[in-house]
């Protein structure tokens, strides 16, 4: 886009307007911070040619991997490249404010009703939002506070522990370089934490690192290794890093050099952590794996001293409380009849006398009148009311409640849907398949649906003329033609119990 391009303010407010998806945006910031330079916007078709081709764009830059926006067909149709005032699409952030201007000059159709947009984009509005927006500092910005010399580079995709501290403080001192740490803050990273709590955790350790800048970077992955590793690179190369110390697949970008480090080990000698290989065996202590961190943290327990620096440790259990005192989904599904919703209301019952969860029950009927009235049955209809299950009970357990949902829910895309809503809140998701038998349930049929299916008096009866897609991924599995609803009740309790979901106090007798 050049910079002379102005248009009307009538123009621009008439303009068609657009939320990119979450790695989009991610792409969209770095474009406008100048981390993607020489980019300044997305690519078009000529470029993406050429960058398969032989990893250049048309005019001959080296560039690492596409750039790109797409968009549905109702706001392609809303383009005209030919006329210069109908050409401009504004994107928004999530929560649809003006984020950016795109000058679209390139349009294509790609799959299921998409179409890529290429064109150049300049910012909108008063600038970012949210949490820790001084970290989000330009290229320009971060070059001019780093000192002459080396700068060693850090992207800290996950908290810092003791045995990463070890390795960037040797690697600082070996190089005699300053430290940049660079923070990605998506809402997708390798341990699931929230952005604003990653960040905490890397300020937590800051007293236990060499003198260094903090950064915070949209950079979301795309299933990539090796593109996401030459993407990094290339953005920390922007914001002057010249030597990159690896935490996983890296690779070299232009005037970079990536470091890999030996693995470290703790010394019971003398408490130390040093290269593994030069401790015996019978001296040495391996750094935790991330999945035994986590369940320290879920059954309450302290995060080792040697292994992590106390004020990160209290950041790590702040953000994860034992599972006993965090939100929770138990989502059932099953076939209409099967005993799900009996089952979930008994479940509830219990859980209310106790008294040690706050309970919210979700059940599918009462959903379909209450949140989702006007839906029909087709697949888009259905998905769309799970997701809407899926998102209250989210916030239900983002604020430690207990949410029991029990919808049909056939499809196991929204399924999985619910599931990432639920852990994107921080909370816990239980998937209980009430596999209850398709003859057992028409035997049930209290509302007459399946007769009036095989009479075909309705269409879109799940189990008969529409597929129930059996899950691959449930908790646990119950069968209610082989055990009584109290039976049922009392082994998903006791899984909640096994699970640290609930105080063994509530153990069935």
């Amino acid at each position: 886009m050049s910079n002379g391009w102005v248009l009307p303010d009538e123009v621009l407010r008439d303009a068609p307007a657009y939320t990119p998806r979450p790695h989009e945006l991610a792409d969209l910031e770095l474009l406008l911070s100048g981390a993607y330079a020489p980019l300044s916007g997305f690519l078009g078709r000529a470029d993406l040619a050429a960058l398969a081709r032989r990893g250049r764009l048309v005019d001959g830059t080296p560039w690492p991997v596409p750039v790109t926006l797409t968009v549905p067909a109702r706001v392609a149709e809303g383009l005209d490249l030919a006329n210069p005032l109908q050409r401009a699409l504004v994107l928004t952030d999530l929560e649809d404010a003006p984020v950016a201007l795109l000058e679209a000059t390139d349009l294509w159709p790609t799959r299921d009703g998409m179409y890529g947009v290429g064109g150049g984009v300049r910012p909108l509005g008063d600038g970012g939002h949210g949490p820790f927006q001084r970290l989000r500092r330009s290229p320009t910005e971060v070059r001019e506070l780093l000192p002459p010399g080396r700068v060693l580079g850090v992207i800290t995709d996950r908290p810092l522990h003791r045995p990463q501290l070890a390795q960037i403080a040797h690697a600082a001192r070996t190089l005699a370089a300053h430290l940049l740490i660079l923070i990605p803050v998506t809402e997708a990273n390798p341990d699931g934490l929230p952005p604003e709590v990653l960040v905490r955790s890397v300020f937590a350790a800051r007293d236990r690192m060499p003198p260094a800048t903090l950064v915070a970077i949209p950079m979301a992955g795309r299933g990539d290794e090796i593109r996401d590793a030459l993407l990094r690179a290339r953005v920390a190369a922007a914001y002057g890093v010249t030597h990159l110390l690896s935490t996983g697949e890296m690779l070299s970008g232009p005037g970079l050099r990536v470091l890999v480090p030996r693995e470290l080990a703790y010394d019971n000698r003398d408490g130390q952590w040093r290269w593994r290989d030069d401790i015996p065996p019978r001296n040495r202590r391996l750094a935790l794996r991330p999945e035994e961190i986590d369940d320290l943290l879920d059954r309450g327990f302290p995060l080792p001293e040697w292994h992590t620096p106390p004020a990160v440790a209290r950041e790590l259990a702040r953000a994860r409380p034992p599972r006993r005192h965090r939100g929770v989904v138990v989502f059932f599904t099953g076939l209409s009849g099967s005993g799900k919703s009996t089952v979930a209301r008994g479940l509830a019952d219990v859980l209310r006398e106790s008294g040690d969860r706050t309970v919210t029950l979700l059940d599918g009927d009462v959903v379909r009148r209450e949140l989702s009235a006007g839906l029909g049955f087709g697949k888009a209809d259905r998905d769309l009311n799970v997701r809407r299950i899926g998102w209250v009970a989210a916030e239900v357990a983002r604020h430690r409640g207990l949410a029991l949902c029990c919808p049909i829910a056939p499809y196991a895309q929204a399924r999985a849907t619910a599931r990432k809503m639920a852990q994107a809140a921080g909370a816990g998701f239980l998937l209980i398949h009430v596999a209850t038998p398709l003859e057992v349930c028409e035997q049930r049929d209290r509302k007459g649906l399946y007769a009036r299916a095989r009479a075909g008096q309705i269409v879109g009866m799940t189990g008969i003329d529409d597929p129930y897609e059996e899950p691959t991924d449930a908790d646990l599995v119950l069968d209610t033609s082989q055990s009584t609803v109290e039976e049922a009740i009392q082994t998903v309790l006791a899984h909640l119990i096994d699970t640290g979901w609930l105080e063994p106090r509530l153990q069935p007798a």
